[in-house]
């Protein structure tokens, strides 16, 4: 385990933002990382978690506390049954399972960040979530100070959401375990739209897992969506805000909205999503109330790959990036009467 004091975390962030910590705990083992929340727990020191850096917004003046980075590893694969310590690359996981020629995971290739945070977000895109395939979760419970193992069903998952992110203050996600597919080398039946027409099949239909990873990896990059220390557009937390989620009532009042502001001929995109609710998209609302790729004056501006992504193009700050957030929700909210919701965890601040 290694101690550091007034350790800087913007170099732990994907965002490269936010001040220092006043102790930072580096733990390479389950044993440590326990041991490192029970020390923090007892003392009464606010903590917070680290794995990839991917899913963080932290404040200017960094964290009063111990920041605890969890680098555990450990990548094992018994048959279609794969556990990954939660300290794992999550990207090179998804590598490693299509070379073994399983599916379940293909199209969340080139997504940043460690397998630990997974399961908090219910990570997910091009069709697949991490819900599809966890079976089990074990994380270390802050309430009873005992190791629990949670099944799917118990993890509440939803849209980018779950048990563990709904009560972040009790649980620290220790190993994920997963039910992966065997088909011989092909990928799960394609979902998404776009991965679909970028291969060239319909919906439902099954390639190559290989080159279902590679579709997706080539989509991501054109989005800035996969890391490049040279590429400012991947400075960022990938999507930073979620696709709002409607009752049907709200959806007709937004559709009124378009309608006015655009034309009656004007359609948004909707999404069944279940319980007489309907998915819109984020993206096609910022580009629309007038946020287009690459909006921004300062170091902090909407990626000019994807509007979905808000970015540090260098010498930003914090507060740079929230000055722009906060300009995209009210123009949003002014526009079309939909309120959006920031996807990375803040630290310190708030929209």
């Amino acid at each position: 385990m290694q101690v550091l004091h007034d350790a800087p975390l913007a170099p732990l962030t994907t965002f490269r933002l936010g001040g220092p910590a006043t102790r930072l705990v580096t733990a390479t083992s389950d044993a440590e990382v326990v041991a490192a929340v029970r020390e923090a727990d007892a003392s009464g020191t606010p903590l917070l978690l680290i794995g990839g850096g991917s899913n963080l917004v932290i404040g200017d003046k960094g964290f009063a506390g111990t920041a605890l980075r969890i680098a555990t590893t450990g990548f094992a694969l018994d048959g279609t049954t794969l556990e990954l310590a939660a300290g794992e690359v999550w990207t090179d996981a998804v590598e490693r399972t299509v070379a073994a020629g399983l599916a379940g995971v293909e199209c969340l290739a080139g997504i940043p960040g460690s397998a630990g945070a997974t399961p908090i977000q219910n990570v997910g895109a091009y069709g697949q979530e991490v819900s599809q395939t966890i079976t089990e979760v074990v994380a270390y419970d802050r309430r009873t100070d005992e190791t629990v193992t949670l099944g799917n069903e118990e993890c509440g998952f939803s849209y980018r959401h779950s048990r563990f992110k709904a009560d972040p203050e009790r649980y620290v996600v220790l190993r994920v375990r997963f039910a992966l597919e065997d088909a011989d080398g092909m990928s799960a039946p394609i979902r998404y739209a776009e991965t679909a027409r970028t291969l060239g099949v319909e919906v439902g239909e099954r390639v190559p897992a290989a080159v279902a990873r590679e579709t997706v990896l080539k989509l991501r990059a054109g989005k800035g969506m996969v890391l490049d220390a040279e590429d400012h557009d991947s400075w960022s937390a990938g999507s930073f805000f979620t696709n709002p989620i409607l009752t049907d009532e709200e959806f007709a009042a937004f559709h009124a909205r378009v309608a006015d502001r655009l034309g009656p001929d004007v359609t948004p995109p909707a999404f069944p999503a279940g319980d007489g609710r309907v998915k819109t998209s984020a993206a096609w609302l910022i580009d629309r109330a007038g946020f287009p790729k690459g909006y921004g004056q300062g170091p902090a501006r909407i990626s000019t790959k994807h509007t979905l992504a808000l970015t540090n193009r260098g010498g930003a700050t914090t507060d740079d990036l929230l000055a722009l957030a906060r300009e995209v929700v009210a123009g949003v909210r002014d526009a079309f009467g939909v309120t959006l919701v920031n996807e990375p965890v803040t630290v310190g601040v708030s929209l």
